[in-house]
């Protein structure tokens, strides 16, 4: 029998999941469950796993590839709400939208995450991803990760410390049938209204200071959502660049060996004194940048003549213009693999999380 709390979650059969992805795109699922409490989202959990029923988490959608032929199994919309402000403390449950509660975090005041704004999905997405943009990643702001353990069968609360965040990734991109994330603590900054010191160039050139400066709240996370804006990456349905997962492939980290490779590849291709993006990434690691390889490999903004192509506004985003289908984002996104491979010898590597397709 159904738990009592089972029986309020609205339940759907063969229902299409691209409304729920900000690429619109992937077929229908077996059965669609929306959660709003935490106790829904561990009951259904619970009782896909008894069953030995596939399980699909869905926030905000905004790191997923769907197969065109959908998910044969129980997709489950965590759509939770809770935000709790606690001095510098704040808790958000999962299915918060992370873009508002940027907005709320300003507006009260405390630093730490506003040039995280306009980054789409939830909440619950970010320590998974360790989101990160504009010189901020929330691993440098939360504080413990409360999450449902399915190998346990219990709630845990992971200390920041035990979540081996890096560069995009975590314990629970590492695992993900693992943990279920329900709701994330972070601690935030009172700098009297003003920003965390700005650590993005590009960041500190729009807003006129240098990096390192201070500048009023409002004023990061508005640069820092024209910045995005003007790359497509702010959600706009009128705007088919913002059809998309944002960054569609991570930045390579490489070690010196083969940055030396990739480095003869680029005076190779593009003349002696061409010097490709590098940034320190821990001892004996260089990272570069994907959209500097992509359109170095010929990829420019708008490529394709399909019905998905890359963002005429950047290069690091792959776009459904209307008409497209996950295969026809596949193909696109293997043919820059391929292309990038041939000419620099580096293999990039999708950010978001394919169901029942892969590159």
């Amino acid at each position: 029998m159904p738990s009592r709390s089972l029986e309020r979650v609205q339940e759907l059969h063969d229902a299409p999941l691209a409304p729920f992805t900000t690429f619109r795109l992937g077929g229908p699922a077996t059965r669609l469950v929306t959660a709003t409490s935490d106790a829904e989202v561990i009951d259904v959990v619970r009782e896909a796993d008894a069953a030995g029923t596939p399980l699909l988490l869905i926030g905000g959608g905004s790191n997923l590839v769907i197969g065109d032929k959908g998910f044969a199994g129980t997709a489950l919309v965590i759509a939770t709400k809770g935000f709790e402000l606690d001095g510098t403390t704040l808790e958000l449950a999962a299915g918060e939208v992370w873009t508002d509660a940027v907005a709320r975090t300003v507006e009260a005041g405390l630093a730490g995450v506003e040039c995280l704004a306009g980054i789409p999905g939830s909440a619950g997405a970010t320590p998974i991803q360790n989101v990160g943009a504009y010189g901020q990643e929330v691993s440098s702001t939360i504080t413990e990760v409360i999450a449902y353990d399915r190998r346990a069968g219990e709630t845990v609360v992971i200390p920041s410390a035990d979540c081996a965040f890096s560069y995009r990734h975590s314990r629970f991109k590492a695992d993900p049938e693992r943990y279920v994330v329900l709701r994330v603590r972070f601690r935030l900054e009172d700098a009297d209204g003003l920003s965390a010191p700005v650590k993005y160039a590009e960041t500190a050139r729009a807003l006129g200071v240098e990096v390192g400066d201070r500048v009023p709240l409002a004023a990061a996370r508005e640069t820092v959502l024209k910045l995005r804006a003007g790359k497509g990456m702010v959600l706009d349905p009128e705007d088919h660049d913002s059809w998309s997962a944002g960054s569609f492939f991570t930045n390579p980290i490489l070690t010196d060996e083969q940055f030396a490779a990739f480095h003869a590849r680029v005076r190779e291709h593009l003349g002696d004194g061409t010097e490709p993006p590098a940034y320190p990434a821990g001892e004996g690691h260089t990272k570069t940048s994907a959209a500097w390889l992509i359109d170095k490999a010929g990829f420019t903004k708008g490529y394709g003549t399909g019905p998905a192509r890359i963002s005429t506004k950047h290069t690091l985003a792959l776009t459904n213009r209307g008409e497209a289908t996950t295969e026809d984002l596949l193909a696109l996104a293997r043919e820059v693999v391929a292309g990038v491979r041939e000419t620099f010898g580096i293999t990039l590597v999708n950010e978001p999380v394919t169901v029942g397709v892969s590159l």
